[in-house]
């Protein structure tokens, strides 16, 4: 067990380090096309979504084949905690904003950390339960459906309020 929580602190920490730089990777890139589908292209909610789900799904893909032995419902417990990291993003966001009447950076920090941090926790917890075991194939299922709708939604948004660069002109 201090082997996993070793893991998932590490995870906390690898989740907010490349979250941080995937910020700048568009921009830094020349707004190279690939690099858009995995890394902020504006500053809508939706694309800062990217910050939490990415890394922390390609953490997951390096570090399962480690604990998947000694903790089978791994899996599972990591689509759920990137799914619920991914959408406290926009829920903490909002929820403040509706008090403030405005964004502050370093509120919009906090909800990044604030949302791995709890991301990790949930899914260290699942791994240890196996709570989510029996939705395996849902989680999946949302995890590539997720996936999608960032390749999808970057470069062909809805008109909502989720997608909508707060930095642009209506």
């Amino acid at each position: 067990m201090i082997e996993l929580k070793y893991y998932y602190i590490l995870g906390t920490f690898f989740v907010a380090i490349l979250g941080t730089l995937l910020h700048f990777l568009y921009q830094w890139s020349g707004n190279n096309f690939f690099i858009g589908l995995f890394s902020p292209i504006n500053e809508s909610i939706w694309e800062h979504m990217k910050l939490l789900f990415f890394p922390m799904l390609l953490y997951s893909f390096l570090f399962i084949p480690k604990l998947k032995k000694n903790y089978p419902c791994i899996i599972s417990s990591l689509c759920f905690g990137i799914l619920i990291g991914t959408l406290l993003i926009p829920v903490l966001f909002y929820t403040y904003t509706s008090f403030t009447g405005n964004n502050i950076f370093f509120l919009d920090i906090a909800t990044f950390i604030l949302s791995i941090i709890i991301a990790f926790f949930i899914s260290y917890r699942l791994t240890l339960s196996c709570k989510a075991e029996p939705y395996r194939f849902l989680l999946y299922g949302l995890i590539i459906i997720l996936f999608l709708c960032f390749a999808l939604f970057t470069y062909y948004p809805p008109n909502l309020l989720l997608f909508l660069d707060p930095t642009m002109p209506n």
